[in-house]
């Protein structure tokens, strides 16, 4: 508690099946001439009444579906010379973390005499002029209550953050039926980065009393549930409960934010294009074991709140919870190993290196890790 910590939440938040009908009101109150949806091509079909009632009540909407995977710094430049034209009043990201962050970023640029190489980085952006109403169609990211907006720059070919709380949306919208058709592999691949978001917040050097309420309740929903919402999509109720812990994620991510596993898995997503979900969840139990011994009372808390029963002591504890955690990977489908997705054994150095460039999460880590830890990381994973 000896740091201070800030929060920025969005000025409106709704949860609840079937909330995105009421945002057709939010928007006709504003009364904007044009607004802005960034969103993917099989959400269109559902966005067909949100559409047409703007429509109906003279507002102009554009409507962009070119995100189709982790966007760079060229994609964000490209479709900002489209949508400037337009010159929206109001912008709406729905879709995964990718259109979320995007929108979010394309809210804070109309209008702004920055540039985007001026402001990647912690607290470099300005302002925003635009209205910026996001909504998750996958439960993941957080991306639409953080404050962080992640792309690859084409330069380097490295993930690079935009951190400020200008980018927290106005208006969040949470509706798991959205996520209804969202195929098992990237169900399970988007659940299990969120509970990594709420398990290196609760673990983080940095974690806080505040913080910790979300990132345990989150841990407990995500664990509970994800298991049967991969299995059987169907499952409202699973929906449910993975769309509330992935928005306890989301939270997290700006005060606190993640630690050694997001920073290790960058360049499994720069080098090799994997999900980012995908790289969290093949990293998380290998740097759970290499953190355990530097907060075991810590990890023995995650345990329990992954469904563990308490053993008699700490450490062993937590042992059991990262044996829950390959257990949840496994159910789920994911791949144990990254030689299963030939990944090449040649690269693991390569990728320590470009690892260890991300010391804005690695600072956050229980234990420190060192280049060679990271070598040691990845080939235990492989």
């Amino acid at each position: 508690m000896d740091q201070q910590f800030k929060i920025h939440f969005p000025g409106k938040l709704v949860f609840g099946k079937g909330c995105i009908a009421s945002l057709i009101e939010e928007l006709i109150e504003v009364t904007p001439s044009t607004v802005l949806i960034i969103t993917i091509e099989p959400l269109l079909s559902a966005l067909e009444n949100l559409i047409s009632g703007l429509k109906e009540n003279n507002i102009s909407v554009l409507v962009d579906t070119g995100i189709k995977q982790e966007p760079s710094f060229d994609d964000f430049k490209s479709l900002m010379k489209k949508v400037s034209q337009g010159n929206p009043d109001v912008v709406v990201g729905i879709g995964g973390g990718s259109v979320l962050d995007i929108a979010k970023l394309v809210a804070a640029q109309l209008g702004s005499e920055q540039s985007l190489e001026e402001i990647v980085g912690i607290g470099l952006l300005k302002g925003r002029a635009k209205k910026l109403i996001c909504l998750p169609a996958t439960s993941g990211t957080g991306s639409e209550v953080s404050p962080n907006a992640i792309l690859v720059d084409n330069k380097d070919n490295q993930k690079k953050g935009i951190i400020s709380p200008f980018l927290v949306p106005d208006s969040v919208y949470v509706d798991p039926l959205l996520t209804m058709s969202v195929p098992p592999a990237i169900t399970a691949a988007t659940g299990l980065d969120a509970l990594t978001h709420c398990l290196e917040a609760y673990t983080n050097k940095f974690s806080q009393p505040f913080i910790d309420m979300y990132a345990y309740e989150g841990m407990r929903l995500i664990a509970a549930h994800i298991v049967q919402a991969v299995q059987n999509g169907s499952d409202e109720e699973a929906r449910t409960q993975v769309a509330m812990g992935s928005l306890l994620g989301g939270f997290c991510l700006g005060p606190v934010n993640t630690a050694g596993v997001h920073a290790l898995s960058y360049p499994l997503g720069s080098m090799f294009h994997l999900a980012h979900g995908l790289s969290n969840a093949m990293l998380l139990p290998h740097v759970m074991e290499f953190n355990i011994s530097a907060s075991p009372k810590k990890y023995a808390e995650v345990a329990i709140a992954l469904g563990c029963e308490r053993a008699e002591d700490d450490l062993t504890t937590a042992k059991k919870g990262i044996e829950k955690i390959k257990s949840l990977i496994s159910l789920c489908g994911i791949p144990a190993r990254l030689r299963d997705l030939d990944i090449p054994k040649e690269c693991i150095t390569e990728m320590a290196e470009d690892a260890m460039k991300i010391t804005r999460l690695l600072k956050n880590n229980p234990r420190p890790i060192t280049l060679e830890d990271a070598i040691t990381i990845y080939t235990a994973a492989y």
